[in-house]
């Protein structure tokens, strides 16, 4: 019997899902992707396919090398190094439901491996992340846009005023605009773009990770329409906001 089953058991807990999330992935049922995983039975070709899809892995591969083998070297080693020898940039993708376990995994090369990237051939060369976005907060920028980020090496480079992805202890994942105060370098305050929202202040110490935004990808027909009585409203409580936020600043 291949070793195709125990490569799909392998595959499926590098990227934390059970049984049951992998088999709706692969369209077959729980119990038939416990016979493979078991090797009661051989997969049929068409899931072999759509398990060489997901993981960009060869069919030969699949069927006959354990892919934890360290001698030839792992599925992880070899991921890796075509990630390094690609010309483009890869941006791996955070989406809301992985948010958590970024908190926990975002300096461990294993989980951000395991993330699915795509490339974008207009930025630039450098280190880029993507992060999914919901809420209302940031208006007009929509709910379930997806900001992409390039990494800020050094917090002393955060820009007044730009908008970025924090990721920290306490709040997690937020994009907001930064605002620094001058007079505690610890403490930032940050802004969303929608005024109904009100400003918090954060510990610069309590940030793990800080992504400039520079792109922002929305599907089609997902921007708010204002009228022109809210966008008076609008105004008149980011009018508010700025006062308020002068006077603190001044403390």
């Amino acid at each position: 019997m291949s070793v195709a089953g125990k490569n799909l058991k392998y595959l499926r807990k590098l990227r934390g899902w059970t049984q049951e999330e992998f088999a709706i992935k692969l369209k077959i049922k729980r119990s038939l992707l416990g016979a493979y995983e078991e090797e009661r039975a051989d997969p049929r070709i068409e899931v072999l396919e759509q398990v060489r899809s997901i993981f960009k892995l060869s069919l030969d591969e699949l069927l006959l090398k354990e892919l934890t083998d360290n001698k030839s070297g792992s599925y992880l080693d070899k991921r890796r190094a075509q990630k390094l020898s690609a010309a483009t940039n890869e941006i791996c993708l955070v989406p809301v439901k992985a948010a958590a376990g970024y908190l926990a995994g975002y300096a461990d090369p294993e989980f951000i491996d395991e993330l699915n990237t795509f490339t974008l051939p207009m930025l630039a060369p450098g280190n880029y992340r993507a992060f999914e976005i919901i809420g209302d907060s940031m208006l007009p920028t929509p709910s379930g846009s997806v900001i992409v980020g390039e990494k800020v090496n050094s917090l002393e480079d955060v820009k007044s005023n730009n908008t970025y992805i924090v990721v920290s202890r306490q709040e997690g994942i937020v994009y907001k605009r930064i605002m620094k105060n001058n007079r505690s370098k610890n403490k930032w305050t940050l802004v969303s773009d929608n005024p109904t929202f009100q400003p918090y202040t954060i510990d610069a110490e309590d940030v793990l990770e800080v992504w400039q935004s520079q792109m922002v990808l929305a599907r089609a027909n997902t921007q708010q329409r204002w009228d022109v009585n809210q966008l008076a409203g609008l105004v008149s409580n980011l009018q508010q906001q700025v006062s308020s936020m002068k006077k603190s600043l001044k403390n």
